[in-house]
């Protein structure tokens, strides 16, 4: 009986300790793997990177805003905190969407500049007649009364008295008399009158009727339009005097204007296509058939000729033309073509991003490139680009102001700098009301018409700006700072050259500081202080540029600025406060009149 109970107690005793051991290789084992699931996913959250999608050079341990922008931070991918080239500036896919950043790859293609001529039609010169009067005379009718009537060549379209007529008549009588003895005298006084462009039909009808006629009918030389009335019934005139003009327009020229600095691209053959404003929906096309080698003094431009076929009248003369034609480069080879939105100046450089794509995930890097000629909407690239290389041609201005901010090296800054962090903005949008507005730019520098038009749409989105604000409406505001950095993106910096240059340098760096942040722009206290310095650019522009030919005037309100004062610019000189807004609409006053 003992013995069996011993066996009983060995046996429970046996199963406990295999149950112990079990157990804590299943619960035991669970335990340590969900302290080690827990401890690794704690690892993960504080290895947690958070970026700003416009600036990826903030990096913060937790999430929140980002200082610069005020975007909600997002998280940074593992493979995108790392960069192949220490020069390069990385940037997310959500970054170049909000940036608007597009790219496209370079390739070589026939370089062909499309040049923009404007031009009228013109009368063929070589059937443009005067119509004279061939004898000396007082004028009794005129057939032909007013401008555009048609004439047929041979119509009589107008009849003159002329004394000097009656004596050679008179003459011819007399000499009719003596033919037989002096044929000689009887053929001058017949050749007289043919030289005054008598027929010899109209002579023998004279010496038939055997009577002075006073009047002589004057008959048209060529058919045509009148163009010209130059006489009045009753109008003495004299000999070779022009009494109409008459223009046959079965034949018709365009004539375009060619500036100075663009003869080198057209030439005699090229052909141009061209429309007429009066004549919807159709185009035309012709050859340059010749090119005037004399330049006006007072336009600077040459005339570039189409001989045009108007059998149906069209074609009439001062109609408004604009054409395109389509010049090659004298280059045997195909050259490398990139738009010039691709390209940004600096005076001496000109660079252009190029776009590298990897498992590590997209960056851009600056790179010099040498440009060669113009060709309207792009550059001939000489130097610094591959065939297949990949860059940026929209957006660059932002590519570069975040290099900036991420101390890489930029446009104006090729060396790289320090990164910029959250606590410094560089040159913000934004002055705060302690920050002191900085003076604009204000002297006078020459530049062509064509730096003056281009600059025309920073104006009229600036005026768009500040009608906004004094609506109250932030939304059209913002929209109005984003088309003025999109107008200044389109500009071409050739158009400035010498001191123009830095002054336009200098007032396009302020408006880019200013309002490269505009579209983060939550009140409109934000976005009317940074149109304070706006305005100032502004006024800097018209007092260097003088662009607009319309008058502007300077408004100032005392009030604004913390009580320290800001301009603005208007068209009208009636107070609209931009800064107030509604709440103090006509507080202000017209300090300065720019013609």
């Amino acid at each position: 009986m003992k013995t069996e109970t011993k066996k009983i107690i060995k046996i429970a005793f046996s199963t406990l300790i295999l149950g112990l051991f079990f157990g804590s290789l299943l619960f035991g084992g669970s335990e340590n793997k969900k302290a080690d699931e827990h401890q690794h996913d704690s690892e993960n959250v504080s290895e947690t990177i958070w970026t700003c999608s416009m600036h990826p050079q903030i990096r913060k341990n937790e999430p929140g805003a980002c200082p610069i922008c005020g975007m909600d931070l997002i998280p940074l991918e593992e493979d995108n905190n790392l960069e192949l080239d220490p020069m390069a500036i990385s940037m997310s896919q959500t970054a170049m969407q909000i940036a608007n950043i597009s790219t496209e790859i370079v390739s070589k293609i026939k370089p062909i500049k499309s040049l923009r001529l404007n031009g009228k039609v013109q009368a063929d010169e070589r059937s443009v007649y005067s119509q004279s009067s061939h004898i000396p005379g007082r004028i009794e009718r005129l057939m032909v009364n007013f401008t555009g009537e048609y004439v047929n060549k041979g119509q009589v379209i107008a009849s003159i008295y002329s004394p000097d007529l009656v004596n050679a008549q008179e003459e011819l009588f007399e000499a009719r008399k003596i033919v037989e003895t002096q044929p000689q005298l009887f053929n001058a006084a017949k050749e007289k009158l043919k030289n005054w462009k008598l027929s010899d039909k109209q002579i023998t009808l004279i010496l038939e009727s055997g009577v002075v006629k006073e009047e002589l009918p004057i008959y048209s030389d060529v058919s045509g339009y009148v163009t010209e009335k130059m006489v009045n019934l009753g109008d003495y005139v004299n000999k070779g005097k022009a009494i109409y003009q008459i223009a046959n327009l079965s034949s018709v020229w365009v004539l375009f204007d060619v500036y100075e600095s663009d003869m080198a691209w057209v030439k005699k053959g090229d052909e141009v296509s061209f429309t007429i404003p009066s004549l919807p929906g159709e185009t035309f096309r012709g050859k340059i058939s010749y090119i005037d080698p004399v330049i006006d003094p007072m336009s600077r431009v040459s005339k570039a000729r189409i001989e045009i076929n108007n059998k149906s009248l069209k074609f009439k003369p001062e109609m408004f033309v604009s054409g395109i034609v389509d010049a090659k480069l004298p280059v045997k080879s195909n050259v490398i073509v990139i738009p010039k939105t691709a390209v940004m100046w600096t005076g001496k450089r000109s660079v252009v991003y190029i776009k590298n794509t990897s498992s590590k995930g997209v960056n851009f890097v600056m790179r010099d490139v040498t440009l060669g000629p113009s060709l309207g909407n792009g550059f001939v690239v000489n130097e610094g680009l591959q065939d297949g290389e990949e860059i940026a041609v929209n957006g660059t201005f932002s590519i570069d102001a975040a290099a900036q901010l991420a101390g890489k090296p930029s446009m104006m800054n090729p060396e790289g700098g320090p990164a910029m962090t959250g606590h410094n903005h560089g040159g913000g949008a934004m002055p705060t009301s302690d920050e002191p507005q900085k003076k604009p730019i204000s002297k006078k520098v020459s530049v062509n018409q064509k730096a003056k038009d281009v600059l025309k749409p920073l104006l009229t989105e600036y005026l768009i700006m500040k009608d906004a604000l004094t609506n109250d409406n932030l939304d059209e505001a913002k929209q109005a700072g984003t088309n003025i950095l999109k107008s200044m993106e389109g500009i071409n910096m050739s158009l400035f050259t010498g001191e123009s240059h830095s002054v336009w340098m200098g007032l396009s760096s302020d408006l880019k500081n200013t309002l490269q942040h505009v579209q983060h722009f939550k009140t409109l206290e934000e976005i009317r202080k940074a149109f304070q310095q706006v305005s100032n650019t502004m006024l800097g522009l018209e007092s260097s540029f003088n662009p607009n030919n319309e008058t502007l005037y300077v408004l100032h309100c005392p009030m604004a600025n913390n009580n320290k004062g800001a301009d603005w610019l208007s068209t009208s000189k009636e107070i609209k406060n931009p800064y107030y807004g509604q709440a103090m609409l006509t507080c202000g006053e017209v300090t300065k009149e720019i013609k």
